[in-house]
């Protein structure tokens, strides 16, 4: 190892021979022995030893290789983020050429059975029959199970009884007239209701009076009881407007009237037509023509009574809606008199019929039958068990078609149509045939590129295919022959100095092109300019992939397009910027 000067080391003098002394005098003088011995010591720790002299060159050899490391950091940052340079590089441009492009779509997609349905049991009950197994084939409509639960049919009476109670509430809203005849006696409150006012519940609202017939009430003696009967002709006579007309006994009442002079008598109602003239209270009699021929006449006269009268009555209340109701109207058998409304009423109706119609539906399930075709893939209950409400028990697939979905990019999915043929194909190399039956119109977002799910159905009449299976698919969406094609990293998306978005490719021209548009270069980077001889076109694009772009118009064959900027460094390599 060299030797390393260092300011506190003695310079080397010669050696010289030493006479050994023990302080006697010499021919130059006596030199004590003490103070030779003490020089000896100081000249022994005034020199390093070599494993001193290591140590210092290695801390020397650090301090140089960590004053180069912090150089080369500083330099580095001036390098990278202070220095000053304007110059892209070189421009490397190709030139556009004749080929051919496809776009294909490629992928794996995960096959599920086209139709999955679970049967679930909609309230606690006993399972009573068990009609299937796991495995089995059923059809649409094959019985499956059946569950008894007295919570479903309490359910289903009670909903009966709500809308049974309803409906009557709702037909009560009408009166109706329960037979032709008139109206009378219709109260003047009545009369004067409008649209919208309050109709209280037991409301008398008028007399209703079957006046088509007439009615009188007579009574004769115990002694003709043997000769009048129901049936028999009467002859009555109305003396205000001196009217005979003809009767029938309609009934006789075995009744014990008693009159003043001790007598006894019985019933007899005589009805006859009312030709439309005639009222009650008018003062009649009659004639019964006995057996003998001999007439048989009443106790006393009496007076016309309507064939039939009913006082009508509301059975509900709510805001009057429309009226018939009028003095001396003509009216006919069911017609209606009186309406109301009920916007509550019809809210309940509304939710107690399908109260009724999910309680009905609970019932038929618990006898539940295969909603559709399939293969029982689960079936989880056995005869005499209990299920809760929610169990599902039953789950069937129909494998016959299945789903495969397919995602397809923004670039492509206007070329995929409904009925589409693709082929798909599993880890083992089976084929099959999948048909477009579904495309999504709404994409989905992702990486600076929208999908767009299609829906495949894919024939698996031989069952090969199982719910679950993976399937790889490709195919050609579209492809053009004999085109112009330039590298992707050509094509610009800019904006033109009236701030438009424009597909632009700089073109090599000596002069500018026709087609060529004005930018704005003070805010573009990475792009070369006019007076670099390069000028930004306006292309028309088609079909594109990872390496290349159809143009369809704007540049021809051979042109020299701009690619993107090179730089290279001396003796390093060299580097590529992308403009």
């Amino acid at each position: 190892m060299p030797e390393i000067y260092t300011p506190d080391a003695p310079e080397k003098e010669a050696k010289q021979p030493v006479e050994e002394t023990t302080g006697v005098s010499t021919a130059q003088g006596q030199v004590p022995a003490a103070a030779e011995e003490q020089g000896a010591v100081k000249q022994k720790k005034n020199r390093r030893t070599a494993a001193e002299k290591k140590k210092l060159v290695k801390r020397i050899i650090a301090l140089v290789v960590a004053a180069a490391v912090l150089g080369g950091i500083v330099f580095g940052m001036w390098f990278l983020v202070f220095r000053e340079d304007d110059s892209l590089g070189y421009i490397y441009a190709e030139p556009a050429y004749i080929g051919s492009i496809q776009s294909v779509v490629q992928g794996s997609g995960n096959a599920n059975a086209k139709e999955t349905s679970t049967v679930t049991i909609p309230a606690n009950g006993t399972v009573q029959q068990v009609h299937v197994a796991g495995g089995d084939v059923v059809y649409a409509g094959q019985p499956l199970f059946t569950v008894y639960s007295q919570t479903a049919q309490d359910a289903l009476a009670t909903a009966q009884e709500t809308m049974n109670s309803l409906n009557e509430k709702l037909v009560n809203l009408s009166l109706t007239a329960p037979f032709s005849g008139k109206l009378i006696d219709v109260p003047e409150n009545i009369l004067e209701l409008g649209p919208g006012d309050q109709v209280n519940e037991g409301s008398i609202v008028a007399t209703l009076v079957n006046d088509t017939k007439l009615k009188l009430s007579l009574y004769f003696s115990y002694a003709y009881e043997d000769q009048i009967w129901a049936g028999q002709a009467a002859t009555v006579s109305i003396p205000a407007v001196m009217y005979t007309t003809e009767g029938r006994v309609e009934k006789v009442n075995k009744v014990s009237f008693i009159t003043p002079e001790g007598g006894m008598y019985f019933e007899a109602v005589i009805v006859f037509d009312n030709p439309g003239t005639l009222t009650a209270e008018m003062d009649t009699s009659a004639v019964i023509t006995g057996a003998d021929g001999e007439p048989i006449y009443p106790y006393e006269g009496t007076k016309t009574q309507y064939y039939e009268t009913r006082t009508l009555t509301t059975r509900a209340g709510g805001p009057l809606v429309y009226s018939n109701l009028l003095n001396y109207a003509n009216v006919q058998a069911g017609q209606v008199l009186l309406s109301m409304g009920s916007e509550s009423l019809d809210e309940q109706i509304a939710a107690a019929r399908e109260a009724l119609n999910e309680a009905q539906a609970n019932v038929d399930a618990l006898n539940a039958t295969a909603p559709i075709d399939g293969t029982i893939i689960s079936c989880t209950i056995a005869e005499g068990g209990e299920v809760k409400a929610g169990d599902a028990v039953v789950t069937i697939q129909n494998t016959t078609v299945m789903v495969v979905t397919i995602q397809v990019d923004d670039r492509n999915i206007g070329f995929v149509k409904l009925g589409d043929a693709i082929m798909l194909s599993d880890y083992n190399g089976n084929s099959y045939m999948g048909t477009v039956t579904n495309i999504e119109m709404q994409g989905e977002v992702g990486q600076g590129m929208s999908t767009f799910p299609v829906t495949l159905e894919v024939d698996n009449f031989d069952g090969s295919l199982y719910a679950g299976a993976w399937l790889d698919y490709s195919f050609v969406t579209s492809q053009s022959d004999e085109c112009v094609l330039v590298a992707t990293t050509a094509v610009k998306s800019v904006a033109d100095t009236e701030g438009n978005k424009q597909t632009v490719v700089f073109v090599q021209r000596e002069e500018r092109p026709d087609n060529a548009i004005d930018l704005d270069y003070s805010t573009l980077y990475g792009v070369p300019k006019p007076e670099e001889g390069y000028w930004p076109v306006l292309v028309e694009t088609g079909i594109s992939d990872a390496k290349q772009v159809e143009i369809k118009s704007g540049i021809q064959d051979g042109d020299m397009v701009f690619i993107n900027y090179t730089t290279e460094q001396n003796g390093m390599g060299g580097g590529v910027f992308y403009g």
